[in-house]
């Protein structure tokens, strides 16, 4: 007969499983900070870097900044904003997985939540490889958040780990949010203007996104339609973006989606 105690620690086990192993933090291009833990990402794939268009300035800077991080050298915080659906997020992993093509020694890692960023510091602080920590669509509720992040870009108490940079997506490059009254009470409303900027100036790297012309949108179609040997009318694409209300990569992909269901395939 079984042991009672038994019966009741196996139970508990049940109930509480031992936390699983360590990942091992050289053997993953990407990773996901959840819980006070890392994990490997699943099904990393980018798309190639040659696919983002209408992009070119901002992607020759990334994946300088992003080969200097990779090789040891002084690399810069970078933050990405502009208009919705216009490559920000797509260009942050493509770089990276492009720059893991060419046997650079760079990891991503994703985060939903900055109040465990020292935690994770001092945990990349001790690996031999440089790591991309990326925060996708950044904002802010309250003022305090930005100055704690803030902190984190200028070292704080315990300086940054020299192998890894903050790498941020926003939608406007004020990330702190911009109380009216507040600045139409300030003795200097100019004061007011550059503490909410004080933040993204602390990025080295600020890389702007904006709206696309019409050119450029047909440009993206056409390129993802070629992939999947779609033929489209400019016409139909225009008219897909205008009830869309935005030209974007974002639009431009949902419409061949769109396509492709009309034309009985799949991507």
């Amino acid at each position: 007969m079984t042991d009672p105690l038994d019966r009741i620690a196996a139970a508990l086990e049940r109930l509480s499983p031992p936390p699983s192993p360590p990942v091992d933090l050289r053997a993953h291009p990407a990773y996901v900070w959840r819980d006070g833990a890392l994990v490997a990402a699943r099904g990393f794939a980018p798309l190639p870097l040659d696919r983002l268009i209408g992009i070119d300035r901002q992607k020759t800077s990334l994946a300088a900044n992003l080969d200097r991080l990779a090789k040891g050298h002084a690399a810069q915080d970078v933050l990405l904003w502009g208009a919705r659906g216009t490559g920000k997020s797509a260009l942050v992993k493509s770089a990276i997985a492009a720059i893991q093509a060419g046997d650079g020694n760079l990891a991503l890692v994703e985060i939903a939540a900055l109040d465990s960023l020292s935690t994770l510091f001092a945990m990349l602080a001790t690996i031999d490889r440089a790591f991309a920590v990326f925060i996708d669509d950044l904002g802010f509720d309250v003022p305090a958040d930005a100055r704690a992040l803030r902190s984190v870009l200028e070292g704080g108490a315990e300086p940054r780990p020299a192998n890894v940079r903050l790498l941020v997506t926003a939608n406007r490059r004020h990330l702190a949010p911009r109380d009216i009254a507040e600045q139409e009470s300030a003795i200097n409303p100019r004061d007011s203007a550059d503490d909410h900027l004080a933040l993204a100036d602390r990025f080295g790297l600020s890389l702007g996104f904006h709206a696309m012309d019409q050119e450029t949108y047909l440009a993206i179609v056409a390129t993802y339609a070629a992939l999947y040997d779609l033929s489209f009318e400019p016409g139909d694409a225009i008219g897909w973006a205008t009830r869309r209300g935005s030209r974007s990569g974002r639009v431009a992909w949902q419409y061949v989606i769109d396509l492709a269901g009309r034309m009985g395939k799949s991507v």
